[in-house]
Formats: C-alpha cells, structure tokens, sequence
C-alpha cells in the first residue's frame, strides 16, 4: 500500500532579491532601492539600510551607483527645485 510521495514538500518561496531602480532613474523618498542578502551594496548618501539590508530612498532624487574603497555603493542625489 505503500506509494512514493512526490518531492520533498520542501521547497520554498522566492524571496524576489535584486536591484529594483536602476542608475539615473527618478526616486520619491521611502522607494526601495536594492532587495539583497548581506551588505554586498552599501548605502551611501541620502540611502538608508533596513534591518535585512534593504537600502531605501531618504528624499526624493536620482539613483547613481558607484564605488567606494573597492565597495559598490547607491546613492539618491537630490532633485532640485
């Protein structure tokens, strides 16, 4: 009577991790910038990082990644006007 199950019944959800606005693109404050695992990006000026390292928008701007000491970093260069 016995049958072989299907799978594990183990797997799990996608946790949908990346960049979610990319350089030069427009951002309001609070607007996620990058969904990822440990500080592999830092957060820079006008960026702030959340308990699971998300980095958000601090003020409305432009998103402009770079590079710091070998670090990539993002950060949100204020609109003007």
């Amino acid at each position: 009577m016995a049958r072989k199950k299907q799978g594990n019944g183990r797997d799990s959800n996608p946790k949908r991790l990346g960049t979610k606005v990319f350089s030069g693109q427009i951002v309001k404050a609070g607007d996620i910038i990058v969904r990822q695992k440990g500080s592999r990006i830092q957060s820079g000026r006008n960026t702030g990082l959340g308990r699971d390292f998300t980095i958000f928008s601090l003020v409305d701007g432009v998103v402009r990644f770079g590079t710091r000491n070998g670090k990539k970093i993002v950060q949100v260069v204020p609109l003007v006007g």
